[in-house]
């Protein structure tokens, strides 16, 4: 009977190859075939074996390179050919990266998987840009919601944030008016503190700080660009948070 290969979930972090797991390390080091997100970092991806058959999967806003439903075929071809997969993604797998959709299709097919975590892209972002997403002070309540979801404005975000709570928006940047708009129309303040982590733990980080209400200006003004994270709540305006590597946006 034909060997069957392993579909490996291998979380790749913020973009830093020093925050990846010795596990993960391993892995992409050895791996004959890695599919990859577009959110990895090239440092990343420069750490496999010269030989390693690389296919981006690079999803992008209206324009997705294959169809989730056949990445899923895709990882499961090589498995039955025998070959062990690395299906590499920014972040967690699990953390708005559809691991649980990929491994549920290899499951089906009685494929096996492993899943390896990864720091996850809120983690890595306000861990460098030294924002702590909870405080004994701010917040004993943490978040995390995707802001490039179908209905963003039917979507039921009560309690999410405000007083003693913080907020992480993924994928937020082409949505920043509607969020900002949706979270005011709730009830929260305009004045309330938030940040925008551009390019969170790797080189060309930038952080902007502001209101909620002149989200959407910071967002057009510095022209933030995927990948970016949105922070919400008092834990971005401590005077602790205020890092030198910070570039501060007033509102």
């Amino acid at each position: 009977m034909a060997k069957t290969g392993t579909i490996f979930l291998v979380g790749a972090g913020p973009g830093d190859p020093d925050l990846l797991t010795l596990r993960a390390a391993r892995l992409i080091e050895k791996a004959q075939v890695v599919v990859h997100d577009g959110l990895v970092d090239p440092a990343i991806l420069e750490l496999t074996h010269p030989h390693a058959e690389l296919i981006s999967v690079a999803k992008r806003r209206s324009k997705h390179t294959l169809p989730q439903e056949e990445i899923n075929r895709l990882l499961v071809a090589y498995a039955r050919s025998g070959v062990d997969v690395v299906r590499l993604k920014g972040g967690d797998p699990f953390i708005f990266g559809r691991g649980g959709e990929e491994a549920e299709e290899a499951r089906a097919e009685g494929i096996r998987v492993e899943v390896v975590p990864g720091i996850s892209a809120a983690n890595g972002a306000a861990a460098a840009s030294q924002i702590a997403l909870t405080h004994r002070d701010a917040s004993s309540i943490v978040s995390f919601v995707a802001g490039q979801c179908k209905g963003l404005k039917d979507q039921d975000w009560a309690g999410l944030a405000g007083k003693g709570r913080t907020l992480v928006i993924y994928m937020g940047v082409k949505t920043a008016p509607q969020i900002a708009e949706k979270l005011m129309e709730d009830g929260l303040a305009p004045d309330l503190p938030v940040a925008v982590i551009e390019n969170g733990a790797r080189p060309n980080m930038r952080v902007l700080r502001g209101s909620l209400a002149a989200l959407p200006e910071i967002v057009e003004r510095e022209q933030v660009v995927s990948p970016a994270l949105i922070v919400i709540g008092e834990v971005t305006a401590r005077e602790d948070a205020l890092a030198q590597i910070a570039v501060e946006a007033s509102a």
